[in-house]
């Protein structure tokens, strides 16, 4: 039998939740609704959703606090499909800084927010195309990291964990897969992303930045993820597989 999707909207609007949530319902997805954070974190006590629609201006408790929070604990690999105001650039870059996979603006029709959800999950079960991952491939190493590919957290030179959102470490195995390459920003946003970028969209710099502070990979002369001006990004270190990783 196929696998129904479980979506989770938490939004303090009660008539986008029942519509977004109507719609969805009625094209095949299982539904949960919360209206702020004490609800969402209720509904995350009967298990992880499949994807969370997060809407980020709520009284109380807003959609950025409770980002931070799921990505801090045990639904940080849950993707988050952000809902923001027409207008606010500033608050969609704080989103995407927070760990969210994707943004959506209001008003907005639900046909998006559904092409979106599917989106979202189809890049997040799908590997990048050329990407061969066995059950033999647990850890990666490059410099002074090892990537923990069942886990999905970073380690450093003294074994300590860096956790990691699900759209950090689908950056990262895109680019631990394709060392020395050449990856452009549309390739990249296609990618971890599942979509094409228009003029004004800086998801992609904004996701990297984050990833180097992970890193702690200077911006300005980096030792692993390198800018190449009008062409994209390069992934400079050298790739192996620690076949014996403690």
């Amino acid at each position: 039998m196929e696998k129904i999707d479980h979506v989770l909207i938490v939004d303090d609007d009660r008539a986008i939740r029942e519509l977004a949530g109507s719609y969805l319902e009625k094209n095949g997805t299982r539904v949960s609704l919360a209206a702020n954070g004490r609800e969402m974190r209720a509904a995350l006590e009967f298990g992880a959703p499949d994807l969370i629609v997060l809407d980020l201006m709520m009284p109380g408790e807003d959609g950025l606090t409770l980002c931070r929070e799921l990505r801090a604990g045990k639904f940080r690999t849950v993707p988050v499909l952000m809902l923001t105001a027409l207008g606010e650039e500033t608050d969609r870059i704080v989103g995407l800084e927070m760990g969210a996979d994707d943004y959506l603006t209001k008003p907005f029709a639900v046909r998006e927010l559904l092409a979106r959800i599917r989106a979202v999950l189809r890049r997040t079960r799908m590997l990048p195309p050329g990407m061969q991952v066995t059950e033999a491939v647990q850890m990666l190493g490059f410099g002074d990291w090892r990537l923990d590919t069942t886990a999905r957290h970073l380690l450093d030179a003294e074994g300590t964990m860096v956790a990691l959102s699900g759209a950090e470490y689908r950056l990262l195995r895109v680019f631990l897969d394709h060392p020395q390459r050449i990856l452009t920003r549309d390739q990249l946003l296609n990618l971890t992303q599942g979509r094409q970028s228009d003029a004004f969209d800086r998801s992609i710099d904004l996701l990297v930045s984050r990833l180097r502070q992970r890193l702690r990979d200077e911006a300005r002369e980096p030792r692993y993820i390198k800018t190449l001006r009008s062409e994209g990004y390069v992934f400079s270190a050298s790739v192996t597989v620690v076949e014996d990783s403690p």
